[in-house]
């Protein structure tokens, strides 16, 4: 019988999984942008590495290698971005994207802008599933209402940072809550009702901070046009959302949703049956690199937990641990600590979620609030760092009007999300133990 042994603890086994961080992370550095080198070059770094470095024999490392590849939540992780992808190609196509930010700045008083821009880039970032799409949709838009009224641009960017973060947390399309789900082996709907209780008091404080902030603002004679909309064109959105929440199966959802968006661009004339097929492809075609990270990171992350590197972290992390509550902690602290280390929300979820979802077996979790807590932490993370691809978007798009510090010092949502997630894992236990006190 073949030994069943854990691998021992072994800290030499990490190393291959810091060569591709530190690839990573000295590459965006050195050519000052974080997204110059694919990400799946640097993953490929690190298992050249591995298998330079472990004594196994080459027929092992392969075994190894592809067996992490092949690991089922891997597979289904990768098959949910091509359909994820297909949709946002196919509702980008049909003009569905223009429709959600027309239509709800055609009903928005300008006092009430700041709100405003925070709701929808929420409502387009969980639509779409990414945050920087929403940003890049938005921005133009932000600075424009700038230019025409007496509004704030620092306050209006923070809101649409804020706005982004919010969606993208909150996403049942997006890449992090795609892969927090599939490394805690949880559904999206019950990860989404799990994170709503945190991000949505977080959310109605910082609309009542936007809403204080905007009563001192006056309409002005000069006005942004808006282009037409159709509002029609929003429900293959609505449609996923809510059978999604419904607990549809997300192939289902996913498949309905681009069939739905593609029934509408054909009977509006914005393409034949034949080329929404081709756009379908482009949009499985967008998500290369991000399916062939989650591959090869999980035949990286299978060689380093083979020879010990998981059980390493895991033994340094419980010595820390002196609860669930501290349990939750560490995880937080350990997702957006890689992810200040490379800027990328998803791949930080990638890297932990072996980690965390041991974590949350060994202490008795619920998988669907670790699965919450790591898209949590690494979207505060991502949303704050000044390198991160959403600040340096609306930095950007700013054209030199806006600073890193005027933009995050009016990110609102941010830090109350941090604040409120931090209470809501603390207070909760003691809550726990009054009722047990009770009974």
């Amino acid at each position: 019988m073949a030994s069943l042994k854990q691998p021992s603890p072994n800290f030499s086994a990490l190393i291959p999984l810091l060569v591709f961080v530190f690839t990573f992370l000295g590459a965006g550095i050195y050519l000052n942008d974080f997204y110059a080198l694919p990400s799946p070059i640097a993953v490929i770094a690190g298992i050249i590495v591995a298998f330079l470095i472990f004594k196994r024999s080459i027929n092992s490392k392969i075994g190894t290698l592809l067996k992490g590849c092949g690991d089922d939540k891997i597979l289904t992780m990768c098959l949910i971005y091509l359909l994820a992808g297909a949709f946002a190609a196919i509702t980008e196509a049909t003009g569905s994207v223009d429709a959600i930010v027309n239509f709800g700045l055609h009903y928005i008083d300008l006092q009430y802008i700041y709100f405003g821009i925070f709701i929808i880039a929420s409502f387009l970032s969980i639509s779409t599933g990414t945050s920087v799409g929403s940003i890049v949709a938005l921005a133009p838009i932000v600075v424009g209402f700038a230019d025409a009224g007496n509004v704030s641009l620092p306050i209006m960017c923070g809101a649409l940072l804020g706005g982004a973060m919010f969606g993208d947390n909150l996403s049942l399309i997006s890449d992090t809550t795609i892969a927090a789900t599939q490394s805690l082996g949880c559904k999206m709907s019950d990860k989404f009702k799990q994170n709503i209780k945190i991000a949505l008091p977080a959310a109605l404080f910082t609309i009542l901070i936007l809403i204080i902030q905007g009563l001192g603002v006056q309409d002005q004679d000069a006005e942004v046009v808006s282009q037409n909309y159709s509002a029609i064109k929003i429900m293959p959105y609505l449609l996923v959302i809510a059978l999604s929440v419904l607990g549809v199966n997300v192939f289902v959802v996913l498949l309905l949703g681009v069939l739905s968006g593609g029934a509408l661009g054909i009977l509006y004339g914005d393409f034949t049956l034949l080329e929404s097929t081709k756009i379908a492809y482009v949009g499985f075609t967008n998500m290369t690199e991000i399916f062939l990270l989650s591959l090869l990171s999980g035949g990286l992350a299978a060689l380093v937990a083979k020879n010990g590197g998981i059980a390493y972290i895991l033994e340094k992390i419980k010595g820390l641990i002196k609860g669930k509550a501290s349990a939750q902690y560490g995880i937080g602290a350990l997702v957006a600590s890689v992810n200040m280390a490379i800027a990328n929300n998803t791949v930080s979820i990638i890297i932990v979620g072996s980690i965390a979802k041991k974590i949350n077996d060994d202490y008795g979790l619920d998988n669907k609030k670790t699965a919450s807590i790591l898209d949590i932490f690494s979207c505060i993370s991502q949303g704050l760092l000044p390198y991160g691809a959403q600040v340096l978007m609306i930095l950007s798009l700013s054209k030199g009007r806006l600073d890193y510090l005027e933009l995050i010092s009016n990110s609102w949502y941010l830090y109350i999300l941090l604040i409120w997630t931090l209470l809501f894992i603390g207070i909760r236990p003691l809550f726990g133990k009054r009722q047990a006190l009770v009974n």
